[in-house]
């Protein structure tokens, strides 16, 4: 299961990664044309396109490292008795609602969401709270904030 779930990670980094880099060349193409130069000291029109373009270029990078982090990624599989680590496709349920979230804790792209059957999954990277509250807990557990019962691990 989690291999089919990182080739559709995969998917969708690459599909963004496309639509991304499309973007940032044609931010470049702007910022470079001699038609966005400077009229007066006042416009700086060429000026915010260079940083647009930067910031796109920067993205992509971003993004194609994190697809290469998915690509080579080996996941093991938990069971209800072992403690959350990094991974774990964790079960969860909202204190009082019968609402399940999943989420996988991954080693980057926190926050993708990604359709795995009728599942949405959402990624958390090392830097998000939500992680750092599930490391250790095992199946049964309850984090505090914010409030969650851990259903189960895989």
């Amino acid at each position: 299961m989690k291999s089919d779930l990182i080739e559709l990670i995969c998917v969708e980094l690459r599909a963004s990664l496309s639509r991304l880099a499309k973007a940032a060349m044609a931010a470049h193409e702007a910022a470079t044309d001699p038609g966005s130069k400077a009229e007066s000291k006042y416009d700086t029109r060429s000026l915010e396109e260079s940083y647009l373009a930067t910031g796109q270029a920067r993205h992509v990078k971003e993004l194609a490292e994190n697809l290469a982090i998915f690509e080579n990624l080996q996941l093991r599989d938990f069971t209800n008795e072992d403690e959350i680590d990094a991974g774990a496709l964790v079960e969860t349920q909202r204190k009082g609602s019968r609402e399940k979230a999943y989420f996988l804790l991954a080693p980057a792209c926190g926050g993708l969401e990604v359709k795995y059957g009728d599942k949405e999954i959402t990624l958390l990277s090392p830097e998000s709270p939500l992680y750092q509250s599930l490391l250790g807990q095992k199946a049964g557990g309850e984090i505090e904030a914010p409030p969650f019962l851990v259903l189960g691990l895989k």
